[in-house]
């Protein structure tokens, strides 16, 4: 049995990950934004949290120690979507997608650590996306969110791994959770016409793929509770068929970059 911290266990990944850890036998310590769940569990503690205040992260994660106890696993699932080209979105629409999907995750890697290092273990699981290592037209707002989470967590790893702790980034594809829906993806106000058959196709298509995506997210928390628990947990775990065709289409298309402008570009330094 463990100590897990999940934020965001409202819906989608965040509730169906804690459902299998409760019914693995692990404790819960859940964060919801009004300290409320309809999951019922006797290891599982319920925390009103708002990742965006990072005083308000630093008093849950204290609450949630005292109470549940050391953690040994922390989760960083809160976050929701933005659709809109980069020219349409709004810069308030953008800083309200960053305050919860980057500075939300790091005021709760900041309030863990901590602890973490005191009792030198301890595992960091970051959500990132399949969109946090390849863009796609509509989703640039959120895709720099979610690079953005992978570079800390890249960072992040090898600057904690001295003292015995791990972290691991989940890049789920297409999943059937609530992600597409209107309470985690929101649209950006203003629309461009010159963008209807790029951003625009994403952002006519959003509501309708919701519901028909191929993604078992039953399936996919399995995996990610494996990847915790196996002895040397991957920095990066894709999940889907589709994520793993988008991130090597991306690896080859860096690659065929790198190889046509490989010769030219690295004769820059100073003549010897």
């Amino acid at each position: 049995m463990s100590n897990w911290l999940v934020t965001g266990i409202s819906r989608g990944f965040g509730k169906q990950l804690s459902e299998e850890l409760l019914k693995n036998g692990h404790r819960v310590a859940g964060t919801t934004r009004n300290g409320l769940s309809d999951l019922r569990h006797a290891n599982l503690t319920v925390f009103k949290l708002d990742v965006t205040n990072p005083e308000d992260v630093h008093a849950a994660v204290l609450d949630i120690i005292e109470t549940v106890g050391p953690i040994d696993v922390a989760v960083n699932n809160a976050g929701f979507g933005m659709v809109g080209a980069v020219e349409e979105v709004s810069p308030d629409e953008a800083r309200h997608v960053f305050a919860t999907n980057v500075f939300g995750t790091l005021n709760v890697i900041q309030a863990v650590l901590p602890s973490l290092r005191e009792q030198r273990s301890g595992l960091i699981i970051n959500f990132s996306s399949v969109g946090g290592m390849a863009g796609s037209a509509g989703f640039g707002i959120y895709n720099a969110t979610k690079f953005a989470v992978e570079g800390m967590s890249e960072a992040l790893a090898l600057e904690v791994n001295p003292f015995g702790i791990r972290v691991m980034i989940v890049e789920p594809g297409y999943f059937r959770t609530e992600f597409l829906s209107s309470q985690s993806m929101s649209k950006a106000e203003r629309m461009i016409e010159d963008y209807a058959s790029t951003a625009g196709v994403t952002r006519a298509n959003v509501g309708s793929r919701d519901g028909s995506q191929s993604g078992d997210p039953a399936k996919a928390v399995q995996v990610i509770i494996a990847a915790a628990e196996s002895e040397i947990p991957p920095l990066r775990l894709p999940l889907g068929a589709d994520a793993f065709a988008r991130i090597d289409e991306k690896i080859a298309k860096v690659q065929s970059d790198m190889a046509a402008w490989r010769e030219r570009a690295t004769a820059t330094a100073f003549e010897p």
